[in-house]
């Protein structure tokens, strides 16, 4: 029963740091990346669907995206798409490419950008402590319904404790590679 639940937690913790890299790998840095864009919403045919189902997204060199739409007649709409994004960026269409070229970051641009992603870590640290305070409450109610021993409770809330550091000490090292990366210039 406690390994059901041990595995559960670890599964959910492994998602929790997956959807924070998601979430970290979003901000930019200093070189062009596909993911800066791609979830971008776009206004395809009446829907809005992201950037990365109506167009190919390629990295030209190290600070431009070159955006190839499938469907010729997107061209405009995925333009303003990304300009109405709030990213700070202006795509430029070039015949059957839009080019988006990424300004270098000033210094205070990069700050801010540092408490975002220190307050993404924060979330993934709380969406891992949930998972831990759900696994405990989760073993306390078997102990108390006299399905396994104290002893048990207590081994079973040990390795749950051990998961819980192992996720949070890979959540900080994300977070410091990701905080590395945005004050190279």
């Amino acid at each position: 029963m406690t390994k059901q639940i041990i595995q559960n937690s670890q599964q959910r913790m492994h998602k929790s740091i997956e959807a924070l890299k998601q979430e970290v790998a979003k901000l930019r840095g200093g070189r062009a990346h596909p993911s800066l864009i791609e979830h971008v919403k776009v206004v395809y045919y009446g829907n809005e669907v992201p950037l990365n189902q109506t167009a190919n997204i390629t990295v030209g060199d190290a600070r431009t995206l070159v955006v190839t739409p499938w469907d010729k007649s997107a061209t405009q709409a995925i333009e303003k798409a990304i300009l109405n994004a709030n990213l700070g960026l202006n795509p430029v269409a070039a015949g059957n490419v839009i080019r988006v070229p990424l300004p270098p970051l000033t210094e205070e641009r990069r700050r801010d950008m540092i408490k975002v992603v220190r307050a993404e870590g924060e979330s993934g640290r709380v969406a891992v402590r949930n998972v831990r305070r759900d696994a405990n409450t989760e073993i306390k109610n078997l102990l108390k319904d006299k399905k396994i021993t104290e002893d048990e409770e207590r081994r079973a809330q040990d390795e749950i404790q051990k998961l819980t550091d192992k996720s949070i000490a890979e959540i900080d090292k994300i977070l410091e590679q990701k905080e590395k990366e945005l004050m190279e210039v």
